[in-house]
């Protein structure tokens, strides 16, 4: 795997466009679902009706952008229609790209761990990336200026504390860890200690997320949150979910059950290259509130980066903003 640090100095639009280029060519096949079937509609209705809406309706739901945000987009764009008195139904499109962004808005606090002293928790089951998108925002973070502390407190799987070692030395910074099978809440005790002695300024934890096993996790995250609440009460607190795109529905269903245990604060969704599910995106902030903070749509660590619904929408949609198409 190459290894790809980028000063934030040294950015330039150059590593943005890159991502784009990216996005666009990852989100392929949900655009080929989505956008296709949506197009033949402006194309092949005459009037905007009742039909007209259904068939979009059937469209969205089946790019996996769920029940809910289905709904209040059709009527966002019904009410729009009617404001707006448009007859056609080619002139829907950008009103139906403008209501989905609406859907996705992250908000202005989103990052808000970045500029404060902060503990992140980060879950996800086996196999969707976890430990590796905590190895790409660490390489983020510190590429940023910040004073960086890995916690490998996902004791219970052998491989995972090598996995965050390997990625703590590619991104130069300190990794706490423990025996395997060792008390996970001990690891992260002993990582707080090192981050007030060193001044870090964000301390990134790697935690299990054996959701089939409810009662033993929700014990295990209570049993961390209680260290942290004791020992670090000034932390500023975020909790991410990191969910596999390629699975869909599947996805969702995680998002809620971990929802259920832990309060997540944001979503790192990876593996969003090559997926016809990427609308999964638009369903998990719909339906559970939580926004998608992280996408992630290949292995380098440019490939990582803040989720931007413009963005993530044009791509979708193919749209070239004026920045793409120079």
């Amino acid at each position: 795997m190459k290894r790809h640090w980028i000063s934030e100095k040294g950015k330039k639009m150059g590593e943005k466009k890159g991502f784009f280029k990216r996005l666009v060519e990852g989100l392929t096949k949900t655009r080929n679902n989505i956008v296709s079937g949506i197009d033949s509609i402006f194309s092949g209705f005459s009037a905007i009706d009742e039909d007209f809406y259904e068939e979009i309706e059937e469209i969205l739901i089946m790019g996996d952008l769920g029940i809910n945000a289905t709904t209040a987009i059709i009527e966002d764009l019904k009410q729009k229609v009617k404001e707006q008195h448009i007859k056609e139904p080619s002139a829907c499109k950008q009103l139906l790209i403008d209501s989905i962004k609406a859907q996705m808005n992250v908000g202005e606090t989103a990052y808000e761990f970045e500029n404060r002293q902060s503990v992140v928790l980060v879950i996800g089951v086996n196999g969707v990336g976890k430990t590796t998108s905590i190895g790409k925002l660490a390489g983020k973070l510190k590429d940023q200026g910040k004073k960086v502390i890995l916690a490998a407190a996902d004791t219970f799987r052998a491989a995972a504390g090598e996995q965050l070692t390997e990625w703590a030395h590619r991104a130069g910074v300190e990794i706490i860890s423990g025996q395997e099978g060792s008390d996970p809440a001990a690891v992260v005790y002993d990582a707080i200690q090192a981050s007030k002695a060193r001044h870090a300024d964000v301390l990134l934890c790697d935690t299990a997320g054996r959701i089939h096993n409810k009662k033993n996790l929700m014990a295990e995250l209570g049993k961390i949150n209680r260290v942290i609440d004791r020992e670090y009460p000034e932390a500023y607190r975020e909790t991410l979910v990191v969910l596999d795109g390629t699975t869909g529905q599947n996805a969702l269903a995680q998002a809620r059950q971990f929802s259920e245990i832990a309060d997540i604060t944001g979503i790192i969704l990876t593996k969003l290259d090559g997926t016809a599910k990427g609308g999964i995106a638009v369903a998990i902030h719909s339906e559970l509130g939580i926004p998608v903070k992280y996408i992630g749509v290949g292995e380098s660590i440019d490939d990582l980066q803040k989720f931007d619904a413009d963005e993530f929408v044009n791509a979708l949609f193919d749209v070239k903003d004026s920045e793409e198409e120079e």
